[in-house]
């Protein structure tokens, strides 16, 4: 199979043109090659692997930066330093002048090779709203898909809007499991000490939704009939209204637009969210029901199931 066109006078912003395939015929990998390079074009960005000890250590400053926690650091240079040696992804994207502004890190998990685990992702604020972010998945999901990898799956906290409405409309992965307090508590500049809830989402690399969505398409609106089962209040409180969403097939659960920014202003408000949002999405997710999308506004879209 022939790969796709690419103007030869354009040159490669990644480093995937050259990577060895696991299947050399793989038009679904070749594919997410060309995604990934104009994803990376479009956010003015580098993207490509990294190994040496220098850039390993500018990745450790940045996740330093952004989590900024006194102590236990998301990752150490030692430990991306055997990531990278083990084969494992560990990537970064580069700014005019070569200055690292964003970087991913993820590890194969069971069955070997089959899947791998998105770990950590991170973009200086210095390019936010450039899509870096979104340079570096699509970045990840062909590195995979030329090693034969069809799944990537990653965890995120719940209650941050914009990461959810990232992960499962931009980029279309699915909610699996919800996981409470998954880390135990976490004293940093972005989770405040609150308990460490997390989605786990499963993201299908070869799937014409995920395909789609890696060329910017965007999935229908999931929410027909839907009925509010969590919403915000005037004082951005959670309410919930089981009565007005008890018959409804399809729900919707609110979250704040900034819940960072809530944490640092009253605390109690933010476990208030963490709660009502675990209650909600535990209580449909053990009933048989499943998160098919995150609206905006709306929040998540949960699809009732048919269990007791």
């Amino acid at each position: 199979m022939t790969r796709p066109d690419r103007t030869a006078s354009i040159e490669p912003v990644t480093d995937l043109d050259h990577a060895v395939r696991a299947d050399p015929g793989d038009g679904v990998a070749d594919g997410a090659v060309v995604a990934a390079d104009a994803a990376a074009r479009a956010a003015g960005v580098r993207v490509r692997e990294v190994s040496a000890l220098s850039e390993l250590d500018a990745i450790v400053r940045l996740y330093d930066r952004i989590w900024k926690r006194d102590k236990n650091p998301p990752l150490t240079t030692e430990l991306l330093r055997a990531f990278s040696k083990a084969g494992n992804y560990v990537a970064a994207a580069f700014a005019d002048g070569g200055e690292l502004v964003g970087a991913c890190v993820g590890f194969f998990a069971a069955p070997a090779h089959e899947a791998l685990h998105s770990h950590i992702a991170g973009v200086s604020t210095a390019v936010r709203g450039r899509q870096v972010g979104f340079a570096l998945k699509l970045h990840q999901r062909a590195w995979a898909l030329l090693r034969g990898t069809s799944l990537i799956a990653w965890t995120f906290d719940p209650l941050v809007s914009r990461n959810a409405y990232f992960n499962l409309a931009k980029l279309g992965a699915q909610p699996v499991e919800y996981l409470p307090n998954f880390y135990g508590a976490m004293h940093d500049g972005i989770n405040g000490g609150d308990d460490s809830d997390r989605l786990l989402v499963h993201w299908q690399l070869a799937t014409p939704p995920v395909v789609s969505a890696s060329t910017g398409g965007r999935p229908p609106w999931p929410g027909d009939g839907a009925r509010a089962l969590l919403t915000v209040s005037e004082l951005l409180a959670p309410v919930t209204d089981a009565t007005d969403a008890t018959d409804a097939p399809v729900v919707l659960v609110a979250v704040p637009d900034d819940i960072e920014a809530v944490r640092a202003s009253d605390p109690g408000l933010a476990k208030e969210w963490r709660v009502a949002v675990r209650d909600a999405l535990t209580g449909l997710l053990a009933t048989g029901g499943q998160v098919t999308g995150f609206a905006r506004p709306g929040g998540y879209v949960v699809v009732r199931g048919g269990g007791s």
